[in-house]
């Protein structure tokens, strides 16, 4: 296959990707709190961490050794399309009167399938540009753009057709789930490991990555991968019912922000494909310290203009502000750490160490994380008619990312270069 074809077809891929995932995740918060679910926005949240924990080392031991990765893919996006599509199903049947049981347990089936198969589209295209001769640092970051693309894509035709505000959006992510199940079983074939050899249970789940605490820098930087990672679903769950919920105030009732919440947010996306294209050059010049407190800080940012800004002009420029930093905030910490690990550790462990990094930012991290920050934005905001706790909240969320950045600007140490 033509490396221009092998190239197309997984720009394809990520597309499809992540416009699954767009449909829903900046926006479900604004559902749930327009039904009188607010207040459990984080557990719908969680669960992506908590899946993260477990799900794709599962999948990955069975793409590894039994079934072929695009297969695998296929077969989890079809599950994921069919309690996605119960889910929105429920939402609609039910109505006003939905309730918590009536949403939560379809819906976390099927993030429960979606999560691995991030990894898994992460598989096939390593091996198709393998097979292909191309270097996968250089290569796959500007395919990877195409999934920010296919995200903000989502999110718009959800924004325009107000799917934001209702149970369409799970509907929309079902739809495009089914299109990749398709899709999937058309691409590169990946080989799995038929080796007689046999591996010890804990070497089979991924757990022999966990040695790679012995190193003391690799120790380190897991660790703070997992306190980075509590940061991660925060915004993407309040942003939004946040930003909605200055429409209460008569000042800012109809204003674009308002009304239109998730072309806001979406530029946290486009500012995405900028910074993915910038982590090789960042990484060569500044190395993975600066690059990872680089995205600390812009974590600093994401959430203190958030604390200050408003709907209306100028304070609007700040929550524009904050998306513009998000792609930094996110890239720099997500896939610049996943090259990291992917440089650090022996190749008969990159698999298990990828599934490490992605259990302790996205699994343990994330889940955690947004318990919690549900728990401060209860706290907070639990008397409506004071906005102002919001502030707060978000000042919380900044400060705890700032300390993060501090300890690990003492704490790790770069790789003496001889």
């Amino acid at each position: 296959m033509e490396k221009s074809n092998v190239k197309f077809r997984l720009i394809v891929l990520s597309f499809l990707q992540f416009a699954v995932w767009g449909a829903y995740l900046t926006s479900m918060g604004r559902y749930l709190g327009g039904y009188g679910l607010g207040a459990n926005i984080g557990w719908f949240y969680s669960v992506q961490g908590i899946v993260s924990i477990f799900m794709p080392a599962i999948m990955g031991i069975i793409a590894d050794r039994w079934v072929p990765a695009q297969r695998l893919l296929a077969f989890c996006h079809a599950m994921a399309a069919l309690f996605m599509g119960i889910t929105g199903y429920m939402g609609m049947t039910k109505g006003a009167d939905v309730a918590f049981n009536d949403l939560f347990w379809t819906y976390t089936l099927s993030v429960a399938f979606y999560m691995p198969t991030l990894a898994l589209s992460n598989s096939v295209s390593y091996t198709a540009l393998d097979k292909a001769g191309l270097d996968t640092v250089k290569a796959f970051p500007p395919i990877r753009v195409f999934g920010t693309i296919g995200f903000i894509v989502s999110m718009l035709l959800v924004d325009y057709t107000g799917f934001q505000n209702d149970y369409n959006q799970y509907l929309a992510s079902a739809a495009w789930g089914v299109l990749l199940a398709i899709y999937s079983l058309t691409l590169p074939h990946c080989p799995v490991n038929k080796s007689s050899d046999k591996k010890s249970l804990a070497a089979a789940l991924g757990f022999d990555a966990f040695r790679l605490f012995k190193q003391k820098r690799m120790a380190i930087f897991f660790i703070f991968s997992m306190l980075l990672g509590a940061a991660l679903q925060i915004s993407n769950g309040y942003a939004n019912p946040f930003i909605n919920g200055f429409g209460e105030q008569a000042e800012y009732v109809g204003t674009f922000a308002v009304e239109h919440t998730n072309m806001l947010i979406s530029l946290s996306q486009m500012s995405e494909t900028l910074c993915i294209l910038l982590i090789p050059v960042f990484l060569s010049r500044f190395g993975i310290k600066r690059v990872m407190l680089i995205a600390m800080l812009a974590w600093v940012l994401r959430f203190g203009f958030f604390a200050i800004g408003d709907p209306g002009f100028p304070g609007v420029l700040f929550f524009v502000l904050s998306m513009v930093v998000y792609g930094v905030a996110f890239d720099f910490f997500n896939i610049s750490g996943s090259l990291f690990v992917d440089n650090e550790v022996p190749e008969s462990m990159r698999s298990s160490a990828q599934g490490l990094f992605m259990l302790m930012t996205n699994g343990l991290g994330a889940s955690i994380g947004v318990i919690a920050a549900q728990e401060v934005v209860n706290y907070f905001t639990a008397n409506q008619s004071d906005f102002s706790g919001w502030t707060t909240a978000w000042l919380v969320f900044a400060g705890y990312a700032l300390v993060i950045a501090v300890l690990f600007a003492v704490v790790f140490k770069e790789k003496k270069v001889a």
